[in-house]
């Protein structure tokens, strides 16, 4: 007996270059619950009266009863289960944060109680894991959590969910602002979150949201700084440039950042160098930016800090000047557009200058993309018009220079020559094509 002849199971994983637009043909918006709990039989609720609808003595025994209806879960991935229930509790939610907002004096020391146990029933769970573990999220749309009519309270910041993550963001930044017993909890929190995501997982959901909060908790530090927000930058804030989804987060992360320098100026030398030895190698679309964060800084920085790590600086713009990549060159280029840095710049032009002139000139001669040959001798020509006596030492000394690498380059190629016709001449005189 014949048996039908068997489809081979799917092995579109096995091609390392078709993966990735596979999995983007299949992607759609998916929704999944933290919160399933399977249930034998339809819940129903006893419908209660409005609250507006009760004498005020009443209210209190009402508002009571509605929080124990509301601990009750659903199962939001069946979609067609218990549907008026589920409108039930979502309305009475609604309700009961009406009544809190309207009412004075309704949240009594017998309410509390009950109203953690039923924030907590709702929203404190398990995060679930990703369903893929191929999800990119620059690329990839979240997985959305399918009870979310039921959790407009509180959210955790690792949901995929970005509604949740900007719900929790406001909650949070009240509670920091109110219980100054919390706030070095809060940070030390905060900071044990981002070490983790960067030494460990590299995935977190919510960097940017808690990136968001630090920027205004910054802003109020007290001056002079402490040992403890100093460390934060240098120990946690820095070494985030050096994730993968930088993207993500990046414009959240470089306004800490700035709001530190201004806070504290002398932190400077430490943060450009830190942002040194993170520079992006093989990366052109993270060199670009560190390029826009790095003008963000020099747009706050003083004199007297720039004068100390001028030199380093602008080794690394020379060589980002020199990419091949022409958004990179482009982005450094557009420093000598920023009048503030111009004349920083025109300030040290005796040390700048010679670390980017032979950069400057050896593109302006070779560079494939008209754009930044164009670029280049407009900065070529600010540099003449700050410093005319050394920019003319310098070219004469490029011009030099490269003379010098010419002849040598001769040579050398003279001298391979002549090894190859000795060669050449070793080997018929072997073969015995011409006498010895």
């Amino acid at each position: 007996m014949s048996s039908a002849p068997t489809t081979p199971p799917s092995v579109d994983k096995v091609d390392g270059f078709s993966r990735k637009s596979v999995r983007k043909a299949r992607q759609k918006r998916s929704q999944s619950s933290s919160q399933f709990r399977s249930q034998g039989k339809p819940i129903e609720l006893t419908p209660l009266p409005l609250l507006k609808d009760v004498p005020t003595s009443e209210q209190p025994e009402l508002f009571l009863k509605k929080l124990q209806q509301c601990c009750v879960i659903f199962d939001f991935m069946d979609t067609l289960s218990d549907l008026k229930m589920k409108e039930y509790k979502r309305s009475t939610l609604n309700e009961l944060v009406d009544y809190i907002t309207i009412s004075r004096g309704c949240l009594t020391e017998q309410t509390y109680p009950e109203v953690v146990r039923m924030v907590s029933c709702n929203i404190f769970r398990t995060l679930p894991p990703s369903d893929s573990n191929e999800f990119d999220p620059e690329e990839d749309e979240p997985t959305l959590e399918a009870s979310w009519p039921h959790l407009q309270l509180l959210e955790l910041f690792d949901s995929e969910d970005p509604r949740e993550r900007d719900y929790l963001k406001t909650v949070l930044h009240r509670i920091y602002g109110k219980f100054l017993g919390l706030r070095a909890f809060i940070r030390k929190q905060i900071n044990n979150i981002f070490l983790r995501f960067v030494y460990e997982t590299e995935h977190f959901n919510g960097v940017a949201e808690l990136l968001e909060i630090l920027g205004s908790i910054i802003n109020g530090f007290a001056l002079p700084l402490k040992a403890e927000h100093k460390q934060f930058l240098v120990k946690v804030l820095i070494p985030l440039h050096t994730v993968r989804s930088l993207s993500l987060f990046h414009a959240q992360l470089a306004y800490c950042i700035v709001q530190f320098l201004e806070k504290d100026p002398s932190l400077t030398e430490p943060v450009i160098r830190g942002l040194m030895k993170f520079w992006p190698k093989t990366c052109s679309q993270k060199e670009v930016m560190f390029l826009g964060e790095l003008e963000e800084i020099l747009d706050v920085i003083e004199p007297s800090q720039f004068v100390k790590i001028q030199e380093p600086l602008f080794k690394q713009i020379a060589k980002c000047v020199s990419s091949p990549h022409f958004q990179v060159a482009e982005r450094a280029l557009y420093y000598w557009n920023n009048e503030y840095i111009m004349s920083l710049i025109e300030e040290n032009s005796n040390v700048i200058l010679p670390i980017m002139f032979s950069s400057l000139y050896r593109i302006s001669k070779e560079h494939w993309n008209p754009a930044i040959v164009a670029l280049v001798y407009n900065v070529l020509k600010a540099f003449m018009e700050m410093n005319s006596t050394m920019f003319d030492e310098l070219t004469a000394t490029y011009k030099s220079d490269r003379q010098r690498e010419k002849k040598k380059e001769k040579e050398r190629e003279e001298l391979w020559k002549k090894l190859e016709d000795l060669e050449l001449k070793r080997g018929l005189r072997r073969d015995g094509i011409i006498p010895t």
